[in-house]
């Protein structure tokens, strides 16, 4: 009756029963306080505490939104559209659509990469990038649910082995230092090779996604992509004035280290520029929210899952009982562990903020049971990030969603969570129980 798995489940279940996430997450925040024994005016306040924690990330994604509509209605992603279409060439023949097919899926899954430690802006390209690009993919016939897999194994991946922008906060702000004020004595040089047997399960998840479970084409309804776009002209002037936002942007972020001022520059600049006077300012930033609000929504109610999930105190507990049902049994003292950080990730949707809560039993247990320095690495990390890649309240599921559903023919759970689930969380369980097993 440990609060944490019933919530976890009760949430997974309602979210595949199409019941909105949303009220997935606040109806099992609800049970998780009351199976944990707190009473329910407690749990309420645990809720609402917690809610603060998601404003900040629902308001930039609200202004990230406002920004995307507002460069749609620019022209830039029209003129990158009809570029990336002219690349077929006047016969669509199989050689041209393969070869823009491949170049298509590389390009999203180089941004993705990049945008952990070249440009590290996370997932705000998303919903700038993609919603002009989803006319080329049904050209191409490309199923989305690869392409949330390509934009997930970027966003996480990443950040599991290079030790560069957000790669490094994971790695060694939060990683090492959670494993080190545990007694662990790791050194920085160890994390990186520690992590690189589990990244090896998220790549042979790519793999499988590419070549076997989404390689046949998908068709999708044209009349809804195109409905979605606005119908812009090319003009320079607003093209300019599109880079120069776009610019502005990124530099504000990558200063400020804050993806709300970033966002409200570039609509300022637009707002004043006088790009956008066919269109009223006030109904492209309601455009941009409402085309984000949902995405929003869940990420507020998250964190109120997340903070009802800790105050229950059910978290140590479902660490510490492992240590009664494993005996003496290293290889599934492993497994369990892994399992157990699935679920408390996929809870709180963040492996960045799993680390702290999970270390603090899991490298005392590692100790007991004889596990190395870059095994009890591999074990903490891989544990953290499982359950990233697939639940439902993380912006590696929330992000891809945000900008394949721009004419709704994409869903959360069945094109984007669970797509990601299978092809890395199941994967990473594997490579991370054999990285713990060899290192």
């Amino acid at each position: 009756m440990n609060a944490v798995v019933i919530a976890v489940c009760l949430m997974l279940g309602l979210s595949l029963a199409r019941v909105n996430v949303v009220i997935a997450l606040t109806v099992s925040a609800l049970v998780a306080g009351l199976v944990g024994g707190m009473d329910l005016q407690h749990t309420v306040d645990a809720f609402n505490t917690g809610l603060g924690g998601g404003a900040q990330i629902a308001l930039s994604y609200a202004l990230l939104g406002a920004f995307a509509v507002a460069l749609s209605h620019s022209g830039l992603t029209t003129l990158i559209s009809r570029k990336v279409i002219s690349q077929l060439g006047k016969e669509q023949n199989s050689t041209n659509l393969n070869r823009v097919r491949w170049l298509l899926l590389l390009a999203i899954l180089a941004m993705a990469v990049s945008s952990q430690n070249i440009l590290p802006i996370h997932i705000a390209f998303i919903p700038i990038l993609i919603p002009p690009l989803l006319h080329v993919m049904s050209k191409l016939r490309i199923d989305r649910r690869l392409v949330a897999c390509v934009l997930t194994f970027g966003l996480v991946t990443t950040y599991m082995i290079l030790p560069i922008g957000f790669g490094g906060i994971f790695l060694n702000d939060i990683l090492l230092a959670n494993l080190n004020n545990n007694n662990l004595n790791a050194v920085r040089e160890q994390i990186p090779s520690a992590m690189l047997i589990p990244a090896l399960g998220m790549i042979s998840g790519l793999l499988v996604a590419v070549f076997i479970s989404y390689r046949k084409p998908r068709e999708y309804e044209e009349q809804l992509i195109l409905a979605a776009e606005p119908e812009e002209g090319v003009n320079k002037r607003n093209i300019v004035i599109a880079l120069v936002a776009v610019a502005a942007t990124l530099a504000v972020q990558l200063y400020t280290g804050s993806m709300i001022f970033g966002a409200l520059i570039g609509f300022i600049i637009f707002s004043f520029s006088g790009a956008l006077k066919h269109v009223a300012d006030q109904d492209i930033f309601n455009q941009g929210v409402r085309m984000m609000a949902n995405i929003g929504f869940i990420m507020i109610s998250a964190a109120g899952f997340a903070a009802v999930v800790k105050e229950t105190g059910d978290v140590g507990t479902l660490v510490e009982s492992l240590s009664y049902l494993i005996g003496d049994n290293k290889a599934l003292a492993a497994f369990l562990m892994l399992v157990v950080g699935l679920l408390i990730t996929m809870g709180i949707g963040s492996s960045f903020s799993t680390i702290p809560i999970i270390a603090t039993i899991y490298v005392p247990l590692a100790i007991t049971f004889g596990f190395s320095v870059p095994a009890t690495i591999a074990l903490v990390g891989t544990a953290a990030a499982l359950g990233d890649a697939g639940s439902p309240a993380s912006d590696s599921t929330l992000g891809p969603t945000a900008g394949l559903n721009a004419d709704g023919q994409h869903d959360h759970i069945r094109d984007s969570v669970i797509p990601t689930f299978i092809h890395y969380n199941i994967p990473l369980l594997v490579f991370g129980w054999i990285a713990a097993m060899v290192l």
